[in-house]
């Protein structure tokens, strides 16, 4: 199927439908325990894949995927925890926010110049974040706007060493693999020094589609950049924001307001500019 930079359409609807089963499981288990069953289904699938075409497991930048994993998998916690506790658009807009990060991180961390386009976009991305965080402050709910903004702040670091991995030579099954795998092992570790819930029947579905929809995402946005234009990939990879303010309105009746919808679009503007710059 040739749809270019449009597997970046697939990929956001799948990325929107992960926060709402991130939601559903959030009734019964911590995010710790769902970040486990987000990643250990894609270490499943994704190594199998790679285990019958032959790929070679062992890596020598294995350091690198160590580090992207760690901050990854703790930008994955807050993400969750945000999702959890705020409506889906303000906590996955929150997390969105990693494009103005990535673009201040370069500058703090690799000594990268900002154009003007870049130094605009960070000051729309600024505006946009106060705009949406005030009402959360304001209430009880504003440890998890700092955990949705944190998250975003992780996932901006990630990507540094995504970007580093690509320049080293790293196959992309082999990044999203490894993230995987890493995320899952300290899952594990997490979650039984914290305590497992028992699964019931009834948890199943909001575990399995937690899991299924998170791989076809991630598979459907490496599909993207893969053979679609990056550029485009990147600006159409927003509609996760509004496909989660879909179903977050479908679902458990969320409102957005005019500032909370203006704030979303200075982010989603901000992130589109940081992006390309």
């Amino acid at each position: 199927m040739s749809l270019g930079a449009g597997w970046m359409v697939v990929a956001a609807l799948f990325f929107g439908l992960m926060g709402v089963f991130v939601k559903m499981g959030a009734r019964h288990f911590s995010s710790t325990e769902l970040v486990f069953w987000r990643t250990v289904l894609g270490v499943v699938g994704v190594g199998a894949a790679a285990w019958w075409r032959g790929e070679r497991f062992v890596t020598p930048h294995f350091r690198y995927h160590l580090q992207r994993g760690l901050i990854g998998y703790a930008s994955l916690l807050l993400y969750f925890y945000a999702i959890s506790r705020l409506p889906l658009s303000t906590a996955v807009t929150l997390n969105y926010t990693s494009p103005m990060f990535l673009a201040l991180l370069s500058v703090v961390l690799l000594r990268e110049k900002l154009s003007s386009r870049a130094l605009l976009a960070l000051a729309l991305g600024f505006a946009g974040v106060v705009l949406l965080l005030r009402p959360t402050l304001a209430s009880d709910a504003w440890q998890a706007g700092l955990m949705g903004l944190g998250s975003g702040l992780l996932a901006g670091w990630s990507y540094l060493h995504v970007r580093e991995l690509g320049r080293v030579g790293e196959p992309e099954w082999r990044v999203v693999f490894y993230f995987a795998f890493i995320s899952t092992v300290g899952g594990a570790v997490l979650v039984t020094l914290q305590g497992w819930h028992p699964v019931a029947l009834g948890d199943v579905p909001a575990l399995l589609g937690l899991g299924l929809t998170a791989t076809l995402a991630q598979l459907a946005m490496t599909r993207a950049y893969k053979v679609g234009r990056k550029f485009l990939a990147a600006n159409l990879s927003y509609l996760t924001v509004v496909f989660s303010s879909l179903f977050g309105i479908v679902f458990w009746g969320d409102q957005l307001t005019m500032p909370a919808l203006f704030a979303m679009g200075l982010i989603v503007v901000s992130g589109i500019l940081a992006s390309r710059r």
